[in-house]
């Protein structure tokens, strides 16, 4: 559970007012001291993070966040934090310490337009008189019934680790190279290994898609661009698929067998963390770039930038190129994201990596709700570099 990368596990927000049990919630579902517990309303300032294995779900990240009530001096600053921490959510437990719900019922209810799963908790259930009309009287409220727990005592916390696995559900979970391939399929992995490739090691990306292709029962073929010739010469039959690094993607491409189906690690995490359909149609605001056109390129991950950094080097190198050397280009990385995204003709997003899927795509939302193209690292480079209608991602499936 623990090597298992946070942007792949499931995200639990615990949600409620201040000093309504949600630290004391952490800590008994953790069993364990994780969040510090006071009777000092605004004990909990940042969230507070904790990965555990969940019972019917597998390895989770359960985060405790400050009360979205908190009216202290810093509570708008906390508040955006609890914000930012349900972006991240895809489950949501709201916590009510009493029949008086009226907040926890909006919060619940924009979980839901965002179609995240709600889970109602009535904390400290050994302290209220009448516990079946106070799980009534939140019932109304949410909308959905919630398990009375007692983090003091344990009571119900079985109860509520199932609810939450309901909640989530058994669908099948959504996988990268999607129906790209099947069992028994040749794929060529093309991997640069410059001065921006982590040493002695393989970028997140690569080794996920190296693993799922291990699972599906795929032959998965590794190379760096300049062996990739001779890789190819070794084999009896072109790949099914070739898959590269996004900044490869000229130079691969002209290597391809016409027979061979090519992506990218960030065109397939495109459409395995954020919304494929509308990157694809946010790549065509790149024709209308000009010198007087403002971008903001957004990473996933916090890094120190490298002399051949695809995100900070490269592409906008790529969009001047196209648009004029006077283009403007921010960048931001990490949890850092402007609100306003109206100032920007565009946004491009890495691959996504570092985050869960709702994060990525509360971001997308949000660049949707206002207006402005919002596209992905490999997507936008197959468009700059011409070859977009080549490339295919799961849902483009392309017919030799």
């Amino acid at each position: 559970m623990e090597t298992t990368p946070s942007a792949n596990r499931l995200h639990i927000g615990i949600f409620g007012r201040c000093n309504s049990g949600k630290s004391s919630l952490l800590n008994a579902l953790a069993e364990q001291q994780t969040a510090l517990v006071s009777q000092t309303p605004g004990t909990t300032t940042d969230p507070v993070v904790k990965s555990m294995e969940w019972p019917g779900i597998g390895a989770a990240v359960v985060t405790d966040t400050a009360g979205f009530d908190d009216d202290s001096e810093l509570g708008a600053l906390r508040l955006a934090q609890t914000v930012r921490a349900a972006e991240r959510c895809d489950v949501a437990l709201i916590v009510c310490s009493d029949a008086d719900c009226g907040l926890e019922a909006e919060w619940a209810a924009r979980f839901r337009e965002r179609g995240v799963p709600v889970v109602a908790v009535l904390g400290r259930c050994d302290r209220i008189r009448d516990v079946p009309g106070a799980v009534a009287s939140v019932a109304r409220e949410l909308g959905v019934q919630p398990v009375a727990v007692s983090a003091r005592t344990g009571a119900g916390i079985a109860s509520l680790r199932a609810a939450v696995a309901a909640a989530v559900g058994e669908g099948a979970d959504a996988t990268i190279t999607g129906d790209l391939v099947t069992e028994g399929d040749v794929v060529l992995l093309v991997m640069p290994q410059d001065s921006a490739a982590p040493k002695g090691r393989l970028i997140l990306p690569q080794v996920q898609t190296l693993r799922e292709l291990l699972d599906k029962g795929c032959m998965a073929v590794c190379c760096t661009p300049d062996g990739m010739q001779r890789c190819l010469r070794s084999l009896s039959a072109p790949p099914k698929l070739v898959v590269t690094d996004s900044q490869a993607f000229a130079a691969v491409s002209a290597m391809t067998p016409a027979g061979s189906l090519l992506t990218s690690f960030s065109v397939l995490f495109a459409g395995y963390k954020g919304d494929i359909g509308l990157f694809v149609e946010g790549a065509a605001a790149i024709d209308a770039l000009d010198n007087m056109s403002r971008v903001l390129i957004a990473e996933a991950c916090t890094h120190a930038p490298a002399r051949e950094d695809i995100g900070r080097v490269k592409l906008p190198r790529l969009l001047r190129a196209k648009a004029g050397a006077e283009l403007r280009i921010d960048t931001v990385a990490g949890g850092d994201f402007p609100e306003d995204l109206t100032p920007y003709d565009l946004v491009i997003h890495c691959g996504g990596c570092m985050f869960n899927r709702r994060h990525v795509l509360a971001r997308v939302g949000r660049a949707a709700a206002q207006g402005v193209p919002v596209t992905n690292y490999g997507i936008a480079i197959a468009a700059l570099t011409g070859i977009l209608d080549r490339v295919v991602y799961p849902g483009k499936r392309m017919d030799l």
